[in-house]
């Protein structure tokens, strides 16, 4: 592979559904500050991107994140737990990226069925391509470069048109949140920059990887900053914060009418829709295969390693019922504060991967240190506003962690089965 292609794997895994499901919880905490918070959960993204950069360089892998915490933090409670809130991780992903797409198809209803018609969307959506991967994923992988090339299009020219009608006395610092509440806007919807870590998983595939891993990385992140920052900007630059909040579910739509019209809000919405798809079906892919992974290391149930028709069923449908069900019970705020502290976690331990392994894989160990330092001070401000004004989903943050963590140990508790065989993942 070369540099374009490995870019626009970090693109694509970063460009979403997250956009289209998070601008409107960044406008409610940060208000007209919303692009400033999008650039600090970029800076916290572009720090972690230096670890994963120097790791995937150092230790090529397929296996990304789990090989770096395997590798530096050796086959344990730790890593296991870990990993498993990774997986966890990647099901509140799913969960969000459903959710945006039952909001978004249901703008096409009537207003009076749209509650109810959410959900059946979103479930619909999840069932439809759980059954796409039980036989062949390629209906959609093949159009995912067309998707991808679609929604950056589509948010590009949303870009372009709205620039004009901006109203910059709204995106003033008079406008802005607290400090604080812009730090956590920016954390609240940090998982929007997520899918740059694709980057790492194809590390043994491209030529001259010392030199384009690197880049790719930058590059990637550096162009998603730069197009959040402008989307936010445009969006609270043409609609007032107070309407951005009312159309959370469907912001990017609604931010889109004053300049585009109703034809705008349509595009929008089919480009969320069609991103969605693609981000559930990517990610649906991925999740069922790295509970595979985790359990061949011996860190979930054997279950989930047996293939069916040659396919990690188990873990499919084990990670599909999980999303069906976070997807319906939690609101959009709540799924995203719980995907977002799980990343921030995971890059921070990756960031301490890149700082313990510093010597080895050549890199410098103050930057790594500043990732680590940028995770916890994010996820600090993050947890904080939220016991503030939220407590109740504080404790389901605390759930995912435990839930973790206790699935890690009472599984190497009961069954001895990881202490004998983790580590596998690393290789």
């Amino acid at each position: 592979m070369g540099y374009l292609g490995v870019v626009s794997i970090g693109i694509g895994g970063m460009v979403g559904g997250g956009i289209f499901a998070v601008l409107g919880l960044a406008t409610q905490l940060a208000g007209g500050g919303a692009p400033v918070a999008f650039a600090i959960a970029g800076l916290v993204a572009l720090l972690s991107a230096y670890s994963y950069a120097r790791l995937s360089v150092g230790y090529p892998s397929r296996g990304g994140t789990v090989a770096f915490l395997n590798r530096a933090y050796g086959p344990g409670l730790l890593t296991g737990g870990l990993n498993v809130l990774l997986w966890l991780s990647y099901i509140v992903m799913l969960s969000l990226y459903s959710s945006a797409f039952g909001s978004y198809s249901a703008t096409f209803l009537p207003e009076a069925l749209q509650p109810l018609g959410r959900h059946v969307l979103l479930s619909a959506a999840i069932l439809a391509i759980t059954t796409l991967n039980m036989f062949s994923a390629d209906v959609i992988g093949r159009a995912e470069s067309w998707v991808v090339g679609l929604k950056l299009a589509i948010l590009l020219f949303f870009v372009a048109v709205g620039l004009g009608g901006v109203d910059f006395h709204r995106v003033t610092p008079a406008g802005w949140e607290s400090p604080l509440r812009l730090v956590a806007g920016g954390m609240i919807i940090f998982l929007a920059y997520e899918g740059f870590e694709l980057i790492a998983n194809t590390a043994r595939d491209v030529g001259d990887p010392s030199r384009t891993l690197p880049k790719a990385f930058y590059s990637a992140v550096g162009f998603v900053i730069v197009l959040y920052v402008l989307v936010a900007l445009v969006a609270v630059g043409n609609l007032p914060v107070g309407r951005i909040v009312a159309a959370k579910d469907y912001a990017l739509a609604a931010a889109a009418r004053p300049f585009l019209g109703d034809f705008g809000f349509m595009l929008i919405a089919v480009a969320a829709m069609l991103s969605t798809v693609s981000a559930i079906n990517a990610t649906l892919y991925g999740a069922a295969r790295f509970s595979y992974i985790i359990a061949k290391d011996g860190e979930l149930p054997a279950f989930l390693e047996r293939k069916i028709w040659n396919r990690p069923l188990s873990g499919l449908f084990l990670t599909s019922g999980a999303t069906l069900v976070v997807a319906n019970f939690f609101d959009v705020s709540s799924i995203s504060t719980m995907g977002s502290s799980g990343f921030l976690i995971i890059f921070g331990a990756v960031n301490g991967a890149g700082v313990r392994l510093a010597d080895s894989v050549g890199g410098r160990r103050w930057i790594s240190a500043a990732g680590v330092a940028a995770c916890g001070l994010a996820l600090a401000a993050l947890l904080w506003q939220t016991f503030v004004n939220s407590p109740g989903q504080l404790v389901v943050l605390v759930v995912l962690v435990g839930l973790a963590f206790g699935i890690e140990s009472g599984y190497r508790r009961f069954s001895g089965r990881g202490e004998i065989r983790a580590g596998e993942g690393g290789r």
